[in-house]
């Protein structure tokens, strides 16, 4: 499925909360195992009724199906996350891009215990801005702020 071109458009509530809620889920129990699957799951809920409804979220498509998505608060990348089959594909470089070209600068933040999604950044051209010890929550996982501008 490679050579499938990625569509992006805009998230809908009504048919897409489902899906997106598991590509999270899948994607975060993958990529960030030192979380924990017990505070995944909590923190799955918010995703469902608080970060998807009030985040502008564009949602990236491959054959007419949900593959992956961007949520932006402003220019903050709130999350990006990809179906697991699809990483490696170019999806999560084509969702960011469409971020930078309605934004003109993004910044996020991302645990650094997830070397793949840094070096992700990087590669992109985020630069680090700055690091703090704990997460939102007030746990010792440390995250990295990095910006990019267009």
């Amino acid at each position: 499925m490679k050579n499938v071109e990625t569509t992006i458009r805009a998230y809908e509530a009504s048919t897409d909360l489902e899906t997106l809620s598991a590509i999270w889920f899948e994607a975060s129990l993958l990529a960030h195992p030192f979380i924990g699957e017990e505070r995944l799951r909590e923190q799955r809920v918010l995703i469902e009724t608080k970060y998807l409804p009030e985040a502008e979220t564009w949602v990236a498509c491959r054959g007419g199906e949900p593959v992956g998505f961007v949520s932006l608060l402003d220019h903050f990348i709130g999350g990006l996350f990809v179906a697991s089959g699809q990483q490696g594909n170019g999806i999560g470089r084509t969702l960011v891009a469409h971020a930078l070209k309605l934004k003109g600068e993004l910044v996020l933040e991302v645990y650094t215990g997830n070397r793949q999604a840094y070096a992700f950044y990087e590669a992109l051209g985020f630069k680090e801005q700055s690091r703090r010890a704990q997460d939102d929550e007030g746990l010792p996982f440390e995250n990295a702020q990095m910006r990019l501008k267009a």
